[in-house]
Formats: C-alpha cells, sequence, structure tokens
C-alpha cells in the first residue's frame, strides 16, 4: 500500500518535471527572439532593471505560493545568466 502510495507521488513528480522542462523550453523560444531583436537593433545583451523588476517580482510571486524567494531568485538568475550568455552569442553572430 505505501508503495502505491509513494509510486504516485513519484509520477506527480515526474508530470510536473516535465511540464516543467516544457515550459523552460517555451521561455527560451520567447527569449530567442528577443536577444535577435537585440541584436539586430543594436541593443545590449542585458537590462539589468528588466532583471532587477522581474526578481522582486518573482520573490513576491514565490512568497505567495509558500514557496522560499531566495530559492526562486537563484533559480530565476540560473536562468537569466542562460539567457543573457545566448544574447552575447546573437549579438556577436545575429545571422
Amino acid at each position: 500500500m505505501a508503495d502505491e502510495l509513494l509510486n504516485g507521488y513519484r509520477q506527480s513528480i515526474d508530470n510536473i518535471d516535465a511540464a516543467l522542462i516544457h515550459m523552460l523550453a517555451e521561455r527560451f523560444k520567447v527569449t530567442q527572439a528577443v536577444g535577435r531583436h537585440k541584436a539586430t537593433h543594436g541593443l545590449p545583451p542585458a537590462d539589468p532593471g528588466r532583471e532587477e523588476r522581474q526578481i522582486a517580482r518573482l520573490r513576491q510571486l514565490a512568497t505567495d505560493a509558500q514557496l522560499d524567494p531566495e530559492f526562486s531568485e537563484k533559480f530565476l538568475r540560473f536562468i537569466i545568466d542562460e539567457v543573457i550568455r545566448h544574447h552575447e552569442r546573437l549579438a556577436h553572430d545575429p545571422g
């Protein structure tokens, strides 16, 4: 009985993990479009003001969802750093 319960929890986790991956893929499709736009218009790859606003917004969302805001900030900063890396690559080679 306990193994069935545990397996059910694990299946839920697997489904959530798959959804997270698909959401990240969609997010990166949009950020790639942003990076191409920035590259073709001579805009810098990073926007520190936007990043700080996003972090503040996500920290509040995390708090509202009873998720550790420190964790959510680390997670978002990891994503932002990867996006900036992509944008820098596009800035050097927009084609």
